[in-house]
């Protein structure tokens, strides 16, 4: 690393750059940039009058063109990345590029990382986190590192990584069930850094990750590291243990038309039921259900409503299957009403709270429910082929592309839902 002084001894009003090469020393006028005070690794004042000439967005010091790469050496170990400090407060703040720790490991150069629902959860401070750790686990990019052990993943390789990690090779993961797998770790807490970052340390990569497709435009990619594959992951739950002829004429309520809510929509169309019912209180969101094609209905203006139907369409069994991805028990206990005997409850939201029945309810219900985090890379072939086939609906999950940069903006944004989904674009 060189070590950067400032010196305004040389040239009148102009100061200059001494830069300290072990024995060698090299002098230059520079202009400085604004937010070079803040830098680490150089430490010199700011000159106001000089910023408007700064077109960098990052410390720098600006230097002869056969020298400018020196002043990027201050900084090339550092990177941008997103920081949970407690909850509602987020920063984009300078951190070392990760490194391969274990052999498994490798490091990828984040191109897009988006926020999740769940990253609400911490926001909030719904579920207790510590703090300091960087946010997020939702991302592609291209791999820069590449640790002695991994058999499946180049350098150069662009990849999408599932937002938990996954060995591939315990009971659980040959199961196709590698959300609990026995070496699993969630990116973006206080046990491993998340994605949210200009780069990212995926450990067990060969489990992990897969490499990108062709056909599939990377902004919608990026989906697939978490909220496409949970949809599908619903969707195919609803309908598990049904042929064709009978999905045909079922009637499906799906509850929750957020970003993971809306791919559940997207992925239970393909299983073609009679009816898909779409349930929420936001305008907006019942908009685009009804534009993907499902019939929409706002529990919060016309429950009563919303009942007589589920009853009508049934002739009064209630809906064969619930879709429940809001993860708060009264929306478990909606589900719970509307279902008919011997009917299935498939719920991705993230529960917290009691389950919202007594054994004897479920008893005489003949409740058949399946619940939990989606294991994403066991079940992402399926969900790919989905999602190859309908990315032209998408466009509503990318609407809201920001700078890594904003990011503190994107969680003010997401958290008021004014927003269907943010996806950052790393590296600016």
């Amino acid at each position: 690393m060189l070590e950067i002084l400032a010196d305004e001894s040389v040239g009148g009003n102009s100061p200059t750059v001494i830069i300290n090469r072990g024995a060698k020393k090299m002098q230059w006028p520079f202009i400085g940039c604004g937010g070079l005070g803040f830098s680490k690794t150089a430490h010199f004042t700011c000159f106001d009058s000089m910023t408007q000439l700064c077109e960098e967005d990052i410390p720098c010091i600006h230097l002869p063109p056969q020298h400018r790469s020196v002043y990027k050496m201050s900084t090339e170990n550092k990177m941008r990345a997103v920081v949970f400090h407690s909850p509602y407060k987020v920063a984009v703040e300078e951190r070392p590029i990760p490194k391969i720790q274990d052999s498994g490991d490798i490091v990828v150069k984040v191109t897009y990382t988006a926020l999740c629902g769940s990253d609400l959860h911490t926001f909030r401070g719904i579920e207790p986190a510590g703090t300091g750790f960087v946010m997020g686990h939702e991302v592609t990019g291209e791999v820069v590192e590449v640790g002695s052990g991994v058999k499946s993943i180049q350098k150069g390789d662009m990849v999408v990584s599932a937002f938990t990690t996954s060995c591939g090779e315990c009971f659980y993961c040959k199961q196709g069930f590698s959300s609990r797998c026995e070496k699993s770790v969630l990116f973006g807490c206080d046990h491993l850094d998340g994605a949210q970052a200009e780069y990212v340390r995926i450990p067990n990569a060969d489990g992990t990750v897969m490499k990108a497709p062709e056909g599939v435009e990377e902004k919608y990619l990026v989906l697939m590291a978490d909220i496409f594959p949970t949809g599908y992951f619903a969707a195919s739950n609803a309908f598990k243990g049904y042929t064709p002829e009978q999905i045909s004429e079922q009637t499906v309520v799906l509850i929750g038309c957020g970003p993971v809510g809306l791919c559940a929509l997207i992925n239970a169309l393909e299983f073609k039921p009679k009816h898909l019912l779409a349930v929420d209180s936001i305008p907006s969101r019942l908009e685009l259900a009804r534009s993907l094609g499902a019939e929409p209905w706002n529990f919060q203006q016309d429950r009563e409503g919303l009942d007589k139907r589920v009853k009508e369409l049934t002739n009064g069994r209630g809906a064969d299957a619930v879709i429940e991805v809001v993860g708060l028990s009264p929306a478990l206990r909606t589900g719970f009403d509307l279902l008919r005997p011997w009917g299935t409850i498939s719920s991705v939201g993230v529960h917290n709270g009691e389950i919202p029945w007594a054994g004897n309810d479920a008893y005489d219900k003949n409740l058949r429910i399946q619940m939990g985090r989606c294991p994403v890379r066991s079940v992402s072939p399926q969900a790919l082929d989905v999602l190859k086939k309908n990315q032209h609906k998408l466009g509503f999950m990318a609407d809201k592309i920001m700078p890594l940069s904003q990011a503190v903006e994107g969680y003010e944004l997401f958290n008021a839902m004014k927003v269907q989904k943010v996806i950052f674009k790393a590296g600016e």
